[in-house]
């Protein structure tokens, strides 16, 4: 039996042991408290943050997209005046020579290289712009963001709605396509959103002409690259044009990268994921140029741009995925040429172009007509065709005489002589007739040859 003070000993050690896991339980309630403390106010300011459109669009305030963007306007401008000084207006999109050596020396391509990298941080910047502008548009008109999926366009549109959705019909009429309008107008007024405050809604309108800049921006890189495109890529802009040459160069991020591409990635690239919202392709793609906008993919179907070439306009629908895998593959060995300045006359590229142009004639010819060839005769067994000395002795043995040839001869409109053997009727045909010269058709002695074997065993039982 335990003692007494062993007993009151064991209700001590229970009761520190539960005192200690009290302890412990409080101290983790309180970590647990200070976590969800620190989370929310970290949210907090992550809200905060992005409430203002600095801290997320930061690509116009560095000093890169400035420098390039003022090297890209001068030399625009460069090009005009000369162009206005000799008075050809053509000139203006005629590019200076590159220097000598290394394409990768020359001011003007590390100049190009610049502003394809800036491309692509444009369409970065546009897509967190877009973003922005969602969440903050999204209480007045939530429904928007699922009918105008291009980013320009949603700005444009949002800037010319304002606070007024009634009027939707009305203002969009150069914006989007008729079907896209009424889907718009009709949404706009059934809508569960409400008006935005009035600094919410500066807040968007200063996003949107954001949008609006970068895309103009976006559009004067584009022009510089594409009236550079016939000194730095003459092959791949003779074969594309200089337009689709320019934007498949900015999208790889530059004359080597693209070279590294290979032809079954040309094909999508620069593809945009294709948004229906309920109408037809025609309908979407309705009052877009031909190569689209610029920032979105409103090009041919969910192709690259590579479909906007001019090649493939020209060619029937049901031949232009065949000839866009002839042209890709033609795209990217004309882009290793480039790259490799084997050709700067750009003569491999009309070489290229014009090997894609057969190829489109070939397919487009009628097929060659069918020879009418004669029935075969039914029922006829197939003659064996032999020759040589068997065939020969086998005609000698087997052959008619001349008395079985002139009984098969018939002559016309002469009734010939005929003999009944039994119930048969067998005529003479031309036996008798005195036309032959002959009272009596006389049988001659064929010659048969005998053969070594046989004039062998003659001569044995002779």
């Amino acid at each position: 039996m335990t003692s007494l003070a062993d007993t009151f000993l064991a209700d001590l050690d229970d009761l520190s042991d539960e005192e200690y896991d009290e302890e412990n339980q409080n101290s983790e309630e309180e970590r647990v408290d200070d976590g969800l403390e620190q989370e929310n106010e970290t949210d907090e300011l992550y809200k905060l943050k992005l409430d203002s459109l600095e801290s997320v669009a930061k690509l116009s305030q560095q000093p890169r997209y400035n420098d390039i963007m003022t090297r890209v306007r001068n030399a625009l401008e460069e090009s005009r005046s000369k162009a206005l000084e000799e008075g050809d207006a053509s000139a203006a999109a005629l590019p200076p020579p590159l220097a000598g050596g290394a394409v990768e020396d020359d001011p003007t391509y590390k100049l190009l290289v610049g502003c394809n990298r800036l491309a692509v941080d444009i369409d970065t910047e546009l897509s967190l712009v877009h973003n922005f502008i969602r969440d903050k548009y999204r209480p007045q008109f939530p429904e928007l963001e699922s009918l105008v999926h291009n980013p320009v366009d949603y700005a444009r549109v949002i800037l010319r709605l304002g606070s007024d959705l009634e009027s939707a019909q009305s203002v969009l009429d150069d914006l989007l396509p008729p079907a896209q309008i009424m889907v718009v107008a009709i949404t706009a007024t059934t809508t569960v959103g409400k008006s935005l405050a009035t600094d919410q809604f500066e807040k968007v309108s200063a996003a949107c002409n954001l949008i609006l800049t970068l895309d103009a921006d976006k559009r004067l890189v584009l022009d510089f690259v594409e009236s550079r495109m016939t000194q730095v890529a003459p092959n791949l802009s003779a074969l594309v044009t200089s337009d689709v040459a320019a934007r498949l160069m900015c999208a790889a991020g530059g004359l080597m990268a693209l070279s590294r591409i290979p032809a079954c990635n040309l094909t999508v690239l620069g593809s945009k994921r294709k948004f229906l919202a309920g109408f037809s392709a025609a309908a979407t793609t309705a009052g877009s140029g031909a190569l689209g906008s610029l920032t979105s993919g409103s090009t041919a179907g969910a192709q690259g741009f590579l479909s906007a070439c001019p090649l493939l306009s020209q060619a029937p629908p049901a031949l232009r995925p065949k000839l866009l895998r002839v042209l890709a593959a033609k795209a990217a060995l004309a882009a290793r040429v480039d790259a490799s300045g084997q050709d700067p006359s750009g003569s491999s590229g009309s070489r290229l172009r014009q090997e894609c142009t057969s190829k489109l004639e070939k397919w487009q010819e009628p097929p060659p007509a069918k020879t009418i060839k004669p029935l075969p005769v039914p029922d006829a067994e197939v003659k064996k065709r032999r020759g040589g000395r068997r065939l020969r002795k086998y005609k000698e043995r087997y052959g008619l005489t001349e008395v079985h040839k002139a009984a098969n001869r018939v002559k016309f409109n002469e009734v010939e002589e005929e003999f009944m053997d039994g119930e048969e009727t067998i005529g003479f045909g031309a036996l008798g007739r005195s036309s032959s010269g002959r009272l009596r058709q006389v049988a001659g002695q064929q010659k048969q040859k005998l053969s070594v074997k046989a004039q062998k065993k003659l001569k044995v039982s002779g």
